[in-house]
């Protein structure tokens, strides 16, 4: 389970998560901020910007359906985790995020989008910066790269 600790999350969600994943047999569990709309409460109004178009991008760029891949929220299922390599996880910043849901996705396991409602932190400073940016934007391309070469090779 992930879930940021400054109770920007609302851990009420966690029982709409888990029944995703216990009553639905889904893999991954997202708490997503986009499903239904933007769903974010006293974030600036770039930041806001930022993070939807981010998600834009990454549809656009990988083709996966999530509409929050950015999400920090999520409850894997063991098999899910077991399944990945962690140690073959290549991001740090938020990119890592977007790199597990791809990677599982890219496996044929089921991912779920559960509409939340995030609320900025009232103390504390985000670790949001231009290298964590550039990371997620340079990031999705290799991954996609990544995964057109793994499918050349296996096709060959």
């Amino acid at each position: 389970f992930e879930m940021d600790a400054d109770i920007s999350h609302d851990p009420n969600e966690i029982k709409n998560l888990i029944k995703l994943l216990i009553e639905q047999k889904y893999d991954v569990a997202i708490g997503s901020r986009y499903l239904e709309g933007i769903s974010v409460v006293n974030w600036p109004l770039s930041r806001i910007f930022l993070s939807y178009f981010a998600n834009i991008y990454v549809r656009g760029i990988i083709r996966m359906k999530i509409k929050d891949s950015t999400s920090g929220v999520v409850w894997y299922t063991f098999k899910a985790l077991l399944s990945l390599d962690l140690n073959n996880i290549k991001f740090n910043g938020y990119a890592f995020q977007i790199e597990m849901k791809f990677k599982l996705w890219k496996k044929n396991f089921k991912l779920k989008e559960h509409q939340i409602v995030f609320v900025n932190r009232i103390s504390g400073k985000s670790k949001m910066d231009k290298n964590i940016i550039l990371e997620a934007i340079i990031g999705v391309v290799k991954l996609k790269l990544d995964s057109l070469l793994k499918k050349w090779i296996n096709f060959s």
